[in-house]
């Protein structure tokens, strides 16, 4: 979409590269499968794309590279030697890393590197960004703390103005713990020792770590919320130094098309909504994703202050629920019914883990799930950095967006995911539920201005389930204009905008729910592993539905399912997810191998029976 891309140039072409720790060699660890672009991977200049591309400013600094490591036993004094080098942004674990070493609940990881500020960010007030962390992260320039940070998966940022030195070298120093799922923390899939559904730890520094200078005061988010029917667009701008509205300081918004075509202004007070009104807006959606460029100004208070701006986007879409003819209630994109159908999407590499190796992997898997037809993606109890959103944005696919789940699900918890009101859900301890809480925020905080983004899914499968009625209202009040389904293939609770079975291998739902949408949040899971794209070799590899011998068979399996779940539809079924986008570690039940070298299925069959799914009216005959 050419605005967006324009913004994100313009940034790019400005942008000023930091150079690395010193020129230590680099390779990557171990000797698993690798992505293809592993190979493009250069420990001067990983990940070098401007990092939040919903909130753009000219200058900044990339502080991805080679840093020093060190592991040391928990509560240990900051080493006075450390280990080796290390490829930021990718795990401790990963290959990629150049390390691929276990640290565990008993021990911490420390990082070490310096940087210098360039002469012209001199009166500025400097930002250090971290896009995430996982799990606990204390920082610490030139040997003072600047502050400290929990949760593995919400970017976030210290002002660091008072610790760093604007003419000479600065230190900086992070020191991780992270108990995986020793814990009740958030962890996803993450496990100490990977088996099964349960893929390796991820500890430390896993998105870009950049430096930004901003005004004093400046604009620290802003979100858009876009109204179809009536054709306005609110857009309410946060600074950070927010007073009472009284004194408030004046914003400037400008909505913008093609070549800078200035299409809407507002102007008024930060921190409350101003709207801009636009006659017959091109309304988003998977088959036209259409985006606008916004620019808003932050005016100086005095002759003296300095003013600030930024660069963003926005849609017009609406998500919303309505009733069929036959009282079924469908899920709904602008006003009309739409089929919601995708994979489960676990966002995991061979090479880095958590961390796409380069930007283009990180787009390969939205384009090719578009390329087999879908229209959705499940992001699965893992949360992306916001460039994945941003081309979820720009390409044109809807994200149901998961919390990512804790391993304390066995705590007194019974699963009875196909019972209303059945099973226990988990005890927590109040501490826990606070980190939950906590947690959640911050992503929903994260990919809340992202027009992708769809559904909300706080649960998944009961693991970690603990108050779902509490929590589906928690979150449906911080965001009112998308549905919640709170749990996901979990116990069913009655609340919600949207009830979701599991069932394996084949599809299959579940009478008696007429209150909220239907949806059939997995199923499928047909296997087929491909000697020479495993990560492990041998017969420990599996799927839901055994193993196939050739993409012939799967195919043919696939296509045998997708025609009973047709079937559902006029039953109710509003929206089904299949597992899964890629093979991950010992699980081969992908479309793609983990290494995305081979596509395992037939892509104009697979295309054809899921544009035939999408496309099925609700009351169609069975």
């Amino acid at each position: 979409m050419k605005p967006a891309t324009t913004l994100l140039a313009a940034a790019l072409a400005l942008v000023v590269s930091a150079a690395g720790a010193a020129a230590n060699p680099w390779t990557p660890a171990g000797d698993r499968i690798k992505t293809q672009w592993a190979a493009h991977v250069s420990p001067g200049n990983p990940l070098p794309e401007y990092p939040r591309p919903r909130l753009v400013r000219d200058a900044w600094l990339n502080l991805n590279g080679l840093w020093d490591y060190a592991i040391t036993p928990k509560g240990a004094a900051q080493p006075a030697a450390f280990d080796g080098p290390i490829l930021v942004p990718f795990a401790v674990e990963s290959s990629l890393s150049g390390v691929q070493r276990e640290v565990g609940p008993d021990n911490e990881l420390w990082y070490r590197r310096e940087f210098t500020l360039p002469a012209a960010w001199r009166g500025n007030t400097i930002l250090l960004h971290f896009g995430a962390v996982d799990w606990r992260a204390d920082v610490y320039i030139n040997n003072i703390p600047a502050g400290s940070h929990t949760g593995g998966y919400a970017p976030f940022s210290f002002d660091i103005t008072n610790y760093i030195k604007t003419d000479a070298a600065n230190t900086l120093v992070v020191r991780v713990w992270d108990p995986t799922d020793a814990s009740d923390h958030p962890v996803g899939k993450q496990v100490r020792k990977p088996q099964g559904i349960w893929y390796t730890a991820v500890t430390g520094i896993w998105q870009t770590v950049w430096l930004e200078p901003v005004p004093e005061n400046y604009i620290k988010d802003i979100h858009a919320i876009p109204d179809i029917d009536a054709a306005t667009l609110a857009v309410t701008v946060t600074t950070a130094a927010e007073p009472d509205l009284a004194s408030a300081p004046l914003v400037e918004i400008q909505l913008l098309d093609n070549n800078d075509k200035v299409l809407a202004t507002a102007a008024g007070a930060s921190g409350k909504p101003l709207t801009l009104s636009l006659k017959n807006p091109v309304l988003w959606s998977p088959d036209n994703p259409k985006l606008y460029d916004l620019r808003v100004r932050l005016k100086p208070a005095t002759a003296t202050t300095a003013n600030d701006e930024i660069r963003s986007y926005a849609a017009f879409r609406k998500i919303s629920t309505k009733r069929d003819a036959a009282g079924h209630l469908r899920l709904q994109l602008n006003n009309k019914d739409l089929f919601q159908f995708g994979p489960l999407d676990q966002g995991w590499w061979p090479d880095g883990l958590y961390t796409a190796p380069t930007d283009e992997a990180l787009l390969f898997d939205i384009i090719k799930t578009k390329e087999l037809g879908f229209n959705m993606i499940r992001k699965h109890v893992k949360v992306e950095p916001q460039r994945w959103y941003y081309h979820c944005d720009r390409e044109g696919i809807l994200v149901w967006q998961d919390m990512p789940s804790t391993h304390s699900y066995g705590l007194g918890a019974k699963w009875a995911r196909n019972e209303l009101g059945g099973g226990t859900d988990t005890l927590r301890t109040p501490l826990s539920k606070a980190n939950y809480y906590k947690e959640w925020g911050e992503i929903m905080d994260h990919c809340q201005g992202h027009p992708s983004v769809v559904a909300w899914v706080p649960f998944n499968e009961a693991w970690g389930q603990f108050d779902t009625v509490k929590v589906s209202e928690w979150t449906k009040q911080r965001d009112p204009s998308r549905p919640v389904n709170p749990a996901s293939g979990g116990n069913m609770r009655d609340c919600g905008d949207i009830v979701d079975f599991h069932h394996y291998p084949e599809p299959r739902m579940f009478s008696g729910y007429t209150n909220r949408v239907l949806v059939l949040g997995e199923y499928g899971g047909i296997g087929l592993p491909l000697p020479g794209h495993l990560w492990q070799e041998g017969g420990k590899n599996w799927g839901y539905k055994g193993v196939k011998k050739d993409a012939a068979e799967v195919t043919a399996q696939y296509i045998e399912y997708a025609k009973m779940l047709k079937k559902l539809i006029p039953e109710g079924c509003a929206a089904a997810v299949y597992t899964q986008t890629t093979d991950v570690e010992v699980e081969v039940n992908g479309f793609y191998t983990y290494d995305r070298k081979v596509l395992k299925v037939a892509p104009a069959a697979i295309r054809a029976a899921n544009r035939e799914i999408i496309n099925t009216p609700p009351a169609a005959n069975k």
